[in-house]
């Protein structure tokens, strides 16, 4: 009798959400490549010029974890990138797009970059955070996160391409940049992105081709903006 009941109570329980396909693994975990966001990370994220986290990569990661649903993933610019949107009430994280206005455009600097050393070197423009945030004021902290998510399959591709060690993560997503924005919707990749993509994995891309109508989908939103750095 005792086994009956505790039969009927176990199978009377909710069923709890599940975080991943794989049993006892996250769906959710943080690639190398994005190490340079956290500011744990000294050495990396003090030569990054986007988004900076305070936030340990375990307390994120735990967190947006927590946040995952597969349902809630939207659709990147390939079949392997996907992108998650989350309320952000956890971190300090600000906005770090800016309108190009008449009063800051002489602020622009541009200067040519690659993210690791196994990418050739673009070019890009920012706004300096120290010329655009003065008088003790301070850009707005960001309404949402952008968790911007490849495919173990991808990720692994793009390793092997460029040499690198096996990773033996088997998490099905890997989140391989972060963005603080203010709406829950994808900004336009920069078109300087979309060109270091269509370059081929070797090269530090994804090996995408250019689509000319995403193009000029994203020079009509860049050419008016500029990341903070």
């Amino acid at each position: 009798m005792k086994v009956l009941k505790l039969l009927f109570a176990l199978s009377s329980q909710q069923p709890q959400r599940t975080l991943s396909t794989m049993s006892g693994s996250k769906a959710l975990v943080i690639d190398p490549f994005c190490y340079r966001q956290f500011a744990e990370n000294k050495a990396a994220s003090e030569s990054y010029s986007g988004t900076v986290f305070s936030n340990s990569m375990e307390e994120f990661t735990d967190i947006v974890n927590q946040r995952y649903s597969e349902e809630d993933l939207k659709d990147g610019y390939a079949p392997f990138c996907k992108h998650l949107f989350v309320v952000n009430d956890f971190t300090d994280a600000q906005v770090n797009v800016l309108p190009i206005t008449p009063e800051n455009e002489h602020l622009l600097r541009s200067k040519y970059e690659a993210r690791n050393d196994k990418e050739v070197p673009v070019l890009s423009r920012t706004f300096p955070k120290d010329l655009v945030v003065t008088d003790g004021k301070s850009l707005p902290v960001a309404k949402y996160i952008d968790l911007i998510l490849y495919s173990r399959d991808q990720i692994n591709k793009e390793n092997a391409s460029q040499g690198s060690a096996a990773n033996p993560e088997t998490a099905p997503w890997g989140i391989v940049s972060i963005k603080a924005q203010d709406v829950n919707s994808e900004l336009p990749m920069t078109p300087i992105t979309a060109m270091r993509n269509a370059l081929g994995k070797e090269e530090g891309g994804s090996g995408i081709p250019i689509d000319r109508d995403s193009y000029m989908e994203a020079y009509n939103y860049w050419k008016d903006h500029a990341t903070v750095s």
